[in-house]
């Protein structure tokens, strides 16, 4: 996405909103909110869309309880969602790569339930919900293409809890894995090798389990051929171990 385009912060810390953007020249372009319009109809998408300025790690896109005003399609970098317990314990809900839409937590209630801020250097294009509403209802395509985007929200709560009573620690681990490298290859980027933007703690958080427990399987997977992981880059070197490991598709 093109242009001049940057975010400039409130006195809350969130983005606001600054110029127009261009879908045009983006890569993300074919997974992303233009994958719903016709070319004819882009320029209506565009005159609605806002990038934001590239965020430093940790920025907070909007915090639990702020108003609902805005989803967020991550352009580049990672952001998580999380809740922070009643005993100030934070609890990761949620990776968003690029081409991804963040922040339809808040439909129902008007404000957020979750945060979310950046996992690394990121920018992120932010849809004003209200503006999105009225175009949707001119353009039926764009209409249910967000409404699957809020399915697959829907179904990605579900795989989560099913993810955390039942499977393994291997399994959740190897699940995870296999997700990224899908969500990767649908961005045409290599299905095998992969970049975690977050955090073996995050990761842990993520999936309920210890840091430690975390490191030594990404050790057992390594010494059973299943991995190359040197820092956050990982190879994948068997998929179909990997998958009948974490009891998923190739």
């Amino acid at each position: 996405m093109g242009s001049n385009l940057y975010l400039v912060s409130n006195t809350k810390g969130r983005p606001t909103m600054a110029h127009r953007t261009s879908c045009n020249d983006c890569s993300l372009n074919p997974i992303c909110l233009p994958l719903a319009v016709s070319v004819d109809e882009l320029d209506q998408l565009e005159d609605i869309m806002h990038r934001g300025r590239p965020l430093k790690r940790g920025e907070h896109l909007y915090r639990a309880s702020d108003a609902f005003e805005s989803v967020f399609a991550v352009r580049s970098g990672a952001v998580k969602t999380y809740v922070v317990s009643e005993e100030g314990d934070e609890q990761v809900t949620g990776f968003y790569l690029p081409g991804e839409i963040v922040g339809m937590d808040g439909i129902s209630t008007a404000h957020h339930v979750t945060s979310a801020k950046t996992l690394e250097t990121s920018s992120v294009c932010e849809i004003p919900f209200s503006r999105l509403e009225e175009l949707s209802s001119k353009i039926p395509s764009l209409q249910h293409h967000f409404f699957s985007l809020m399915s697959r929200e829907i179904q990605a709560d579900r795989e989560l809890h099913m993810l955390l009573s039942k499977k393994s620690a291997d399994d959740r681990i190897a699940s995870l894995l296999i997700s990224i490298a899908n969500r990767q290859k649908m961005r045409g980027l290599s299905g095998h090798q992969i970049r975690l933007p977050m955090s073996r703690y995050d990761i842990a958080n993520y999936l309920g389990l210890a840091v430690e427990t975390v490191s030594r399987i990404f050790t057992r997977f390594q010494q059973q051929g299943l991995l190359a992981v040197e820092g956050r880059e990982v190879e994948i070197l068997d998929r179909e171990a990997l998958c009948g490991t974490g009891r998923l598709r190739a």
